[in-house]
This record gives C-alpha cells, structure tokens and sequence, in this order.
C-alpha cells in the first residue's frame, strides 16, 4: 500500500487496488504481477487472523518483498549520473 500510494496511487484503496496500481504502471517487472499478488494472497492469509506461517513461507515473503523494493527504489538510483 505505502509503495503504491508513494508512487501515486490514491490512498484508501483495496490492497488488490494497490497491487493492480504497481502492475498497471510498470512497477512490477514484465510478468512479475504473480509474485506480487503471492505477497498479497500470503500477507492476507496472516493479516486477518493471528497465525504464524512457516519459516520457509516467511523467507519466500521478505525475499519477493525484497526484489520488488529493489526494482522499485534501489535500480532506478544506480542509473549513471541519475541524481
């Protein structure tokens, strides 16, 4: 939510909203929408109720978190001479 309301997307939307948003403005690499509704399924999976998910659920979680923040935030700036 907080990346797609940064990049421009209106505030109080779904979080389906949100990921269409990152989808539909090239924010997520050529058929990366898959992973990024993953997130999405497993984030809600544990957000509506108090359940603990797997170890290995949780690395797979911060490690496609961890590349769509990267696309998003840290590529763009390793652009040569992009300030």
């Amino acid at each position: 939510m907080h990346i797609a309301v940064e990049q421009g997307a209106k505030a109080g939307e779904s979080f389906i909203g949100y990921v269409e948003f990152l989808a539909n403005n090239g924010y997520v690499p050529p058929n990366g929408k898959a992973w990024v509704d993953h997130i999405r399924k497993k984030g809600n999976e544990v957000n509506h109720e108090i359940k603990l998910i797997s170890p290995d659920d949780a690395t797979e979680l911060i490690s496609f978190s961890e590349m769509l923040l990267k696309f998003i935030y840290e590529f763009p700036g390793r652009v040569p001479g992009k300030e």
